[in-house]
Order: C-alpha cells, then sequence, then structure tokens
C-alpha cells in the first residue's frame, strides 16, 4: 500500500507544472524572502511543522498579497483590487502568456505585414486585476485592448494601468455596450456583416449565450490583433464556482458565472470568430473542463478553422486547457494532409478495465515498440519508457494504423527523399520518451515529449501516439471513446 502511494507521488511530482519560459519555472516565489522585504506580506505567512513557509489559501487576503508582492518584486507593477474581485495568481497567467507567445513565434500562420514588429492583443473579460494586459506589457511589449462590462472592473482595470506610467500607453480599456447600438452575430448572418453565416449547430441540450456581446459589437471597424485571450466564467452558478475548498481567489457573479457556464461563453466565442474571421490572427481561451474541450472542437470544426491548438496549464492544484484556433491558412503543412491539425502529443486513456494496473499498460506499450524493432528502456519507478527508433520503425509502427492510406500513397514516390518528406518521418533515429501517469481509476495520461523538439519530430511522435492509443484501446478498454490533448 506505500509503496503504491509513493508511485503516486512521484508520479504527481513529475506532472508538468510551469511553462519553461515563465519566471518562475526555476525559482518558485520565496515566501520567506516576500515576508522579509515586505512587511504587509510577512503577516499571512506561517511556518509549518516541516520548516517551511507557508500561507493560508482560503484567506482571500493572504492571496491578494501574495498577487501584489509578487508583481512589485518580480514584474515592477504597482496593483490592487478591492475586496470581492476575482484575484488571480501570477505563474499561472504568466502560463497562458508564453503560451500565446509561443503560437505567435511558430511558423504555422503568417504575420501580418501591418506592424508586423508589433503585437497586439484583445482581453475578453479583463477584470479588476486586469492581469494579462499588464503581463503581457511588461513582460513582453505587447500592447492590449482590455474589455469589460461593470464600473468596479472598468474603474479599477483603469487605475491599474495609470498605476503603471511606464506601460500606460501600451494599454487601453474598454467598456462593452449594451449591444443595442452594435452589430450582433444575427446581424452579421442576416447580411450586415461580411461574415459568413455561422455553421454552429445547436442541440435542445445546448444552452446558448445571451448576454452582453464579447468579440461581435466591441472589436471596431478596421481594428486588427493578433490574438485574443479570455478566461471565462467556468460555472453556471455561485454555488459551483464556490465547490473548491482549498483556495479562495474570490470572483464576481460577473467573472464566475453564465448560463450554460463556460461551454456556452466559449461556443459564442466561436461564432464571434466565424463572422470576424482574419480580424484576429489567432482565438485563444482558457477552457477550465477537460470534458469540455472535445464538444468545442467539433464546434471549431463546423466553422471551417484552418488549425486548433490546445496545450494543458497545471499550478499547484488547478489543471486548465488552453485552445486556440485560427482561419488563417497555414504556411505549411508539416505533415500530410491526413493528419494537419491533429499533432497530439498526449491522450487520455478512459475506460482502462479493472483487472488491469498502470504496469501493466506500461510493459505493453514496451512490447508493442519492440516488437517493431525499436529499442526500448523501462524505467518501471518513474512509469517512463526511453524509445528510440530508426526511419524503418518508425515506418513499420504506423503502417497498419489509421494513416496506412498516406504510405500507400507515399510508397510510390520514386526515391526515398520524396518518400520521406511526404510521410514527414526523420532520416535519423528519433528519440522519444512515453511516460503514464495515473488520473483516477480506470484513466491514466499517456504522453510523449520527444528529446529534440523540431516540428518534424514532434509530428511523427503525435502519428505514432495516435497508432500506440488503437493498440492500447482494443486490448485495455471497455467500449468507451478516449480524448486526445496536444
Amino acid at each position: 500500500m506505500g509503496g503504491n502511494k509513493n508511485r503516486k507521488k512521484r508520479r504527481r511530482e513529475e506532472r508538468p507544472t510551469i511553462h519553461p519560459k515563465n519566471k518562475y519555472s526555476e525559482n518558485p516565489p520565496d515566501f520567506s524572502l516576500l515576508a522579509s522585504l515586505y512587511p504587509s506580506f510577512h503577516t499571512f505567512v506561517f511556518y509549518s511543522s516541516d520548516g517551511r513557509p507557508r500561507i493560508d489559501w482560503t484567506d482571500f487576503n493572504a492571496t491578494r498579497e501574495l498577487t501584489r508582492v509578487l508583481l512589485l518584486h518580480d514584474h515592477s507593477l504597482n496593483w490592487w483590487i478591492p475586496d470581492g474581485q476575482l484575484c488571480p495568481t501570477v505563474p499561472n497567467r504568466s502560463n497562458y502568456i508564453h503560451w500565446i507567445e509561443d503560437l505567435l513565434l511558430s511558423n504555422i500562420i503568417p504575420k501580418t505585414e501591418i506592424n508586423r514588429d508589433k503585437v497586439r492583443g484583445f482581453d475578453i473579460g479583463t477584470g479588476a486585476n486586469c492581469i494579462y494586459p499588464l503581463l503581457g506589457a511588461s513582460l513582453l511589449g505587447w500592447s492590449f485592448v482590455g474589455s469589460d462590462v461593470t464600473d468596479v472592473a472598468l474603474e479599477w482595470a483603469e487605475r491599474n494601468v495609470k498605476d503603471n506610467p511606464h506601460i500606460s500607453e501600451l494599454i487601453e480599456i474598454r467598456r462593452v455596450e449594451s449591444g443595442e447600438n452594435t452589430l450582433s452575430v444575427e446581424d452579421s448572418q442576416n447580411g450586415r456583416s461580411s461574415g459568413s453565416e455561422s455553421k454552429i449547430q445547436f442541440t435542445d441540450n445546448d444552452t446558448r449565450y445571451c448576454g452582453l456581446p464579447i468579440l461581435v459589437g466591441v472589436v471596431r471597424d478596421g481594428e486588427k490583433f493578433d490574438f485574443c485571450m479570455c478566461n471565462p466564467p467556468f460555472f453556471e452558478t455561485m454555488d459551483e464556482a464556490g465547490l473548491n475548498p482549498k483556495t479562495s481567489c474570490g470572483g464576481t457573479p460577473e467573472e464566475m458565472v453564465c448560463p450554460g457556464g463556460e461551454r456556452a461563453f466559449i461556443t459564442r466565442i466561436i461564432e464571434d470568430s466565424s463572422v470576424l474571421k482574419q480580424t484576429f490572427r489567432w482565438y485563444t481561451t482558457m477552457v477550465g473542463r477537460k470534458s469540455n474541450l472535445k464538444f468545442l472542437i467539433s464546434k471549431l470544426r463546423e466553422v471551417g478553422v484552418s488549425i486548433v491548438k490546445t496545450t494543458e496549464f497545471f499550478q499547484g492544484q488547478t489543471c486548465r486547457w488552453g485552445l486556440a484556433w485560427s482561419f488563417v491558412p497555414p504556411v505549411k503543412k508539416i505533415i500530410s494532409l491526413h493528419v494537419a491539425g491533429k499533432r497530439n502529443l498526449s491522450f487520455m486513456f478512459e475506460g482502462l478495465q479493472r483487472q488491469y494496473s498502470a504496469v501493466d499498460v506500461l510493459q505493453s506499450i514496451e512490447s508493442f515498440f519492440c516488437h517493431n524493432g525499436a529499442l526500448c528502456n523501462l524505467n518501471a519507478s518513474s512509469f517512463t519508457i526511453d524509445i528510440s527508433a530508426s526511419h524503418d520503425h518508425c515506418k513499420a509502427i504506423l503502417k497498419n494504423g489509421e494513416h496506412r492510406d498516406i504510405f500507400a500513397d507515399c510508397e510510390d514516390a520514386k526515391d526515398t527523399s520524396q518518400s520521406t518528406s511526404c510521410l514527414g518521418l526523420p532520416i535519423n533515429n528519433l528519440c522519444f520518451r512515453i511516460s503514464v501517469f495515473q488520473q483516477a481509476p480506470g484513466t491514466l495520461l499517456v504522453k510523449g515529449s520527444p528529446k529534440h523538439g523540431d516540428s518534424q519530430a514532434s509530428g511523427t511522435v503525435s502519428l505514432i501516439l495516435q497508432r500506440l492509443e488503437e493498440v492500447l484501446k482494443l486490448k485495455f478498454c471497455r467500449e468507451k471513446s478516449t480524448v486526445n490533448l496536444s
């Protein structure tokens, strides 16, 4: 029993927690140092039995003061919010900023010709805290429009901007009007906009968003942005929002709740994006529930986006997902058209039958790769397998899988170099790691990590994981679908 607990603890410790560009990835906040420098924070710090400095995460005043001193100490930002407003955690919000930075720096879609070196973002529901514009402007020099609806949010967002004159010119706070004199999604679909009619299908079980404008009606004619971002209202009721007894981050009903929750709110962002199209290079949002990802991605496919990207944000005990999409045609296809937009480097393996354990799955993964000629090094204590596969091994692994039709086309190529290019497989050995994490009874997270993170290696590992998922599902699962994450 004790051994099982230790294995679970090790797997939790290995879970990725923070973006490598994040200021706190190598140096997490030092509560003891901060307490010695800031007397106002010192009152909230206590020492546990193991001698480590801690704060009471259920105390809103403690979490607010931590955010204030981190922004001041590490980012030279003056900041405050009144009681009851949503209090953000700085490392978590920084993760989202750096993920968008990665999207913008990638060569997936082209840069705009206008203001090519200046990045402009749109923060949907910036809140009194105005955290994303403050971090984006101070860390990366980005300019922002931050929108909101309540007088308190707008007043304090403006204060937080004006209290930082070194970046204040980069941030505009914009009030969302009632919509009476602005263009609605329905208007745009009736021919009052150049946007095409929304193709989103709604069922009787779907709650449609009926609140104030989000993008359509707030974005002005002729405006262009590199991205939008959003921390949406995750919940349908305030009772649901207060179910986590371990933290107290505040939050008003306008920040936390809307009919239909995040699913309805993000679906409206998708509808708006189908009207605004290339007004934004990237549309992005946070997602609070993994179960909503598949639904939202299906809605994105309905409106004809050119690309979809997802990621996971782990911070402390909280897990969130990032969802991004674009209508801009990609610069180039790294892998075959058959699999474009499906570069998933992990999958949630659900429905594992009770008689099987994570160890059984790990051993089966090793057997799968060894059977196809790859070299494997299994580490049972860390639940990882290091794999080295040649070009021919990769072909053998993929040839009988979901994408076998690609190989029929590519093997007609005149020479090896053409075939390799068509398949997107590396010429040299591909080295990567497979990790298995226990998520819940009957559910495992299987992740692939190329040792060389170039796009070609990532694309090949993505294809291999799709094939591995097919094999494992046939062997171990009840009849239940799996959910892919990238």
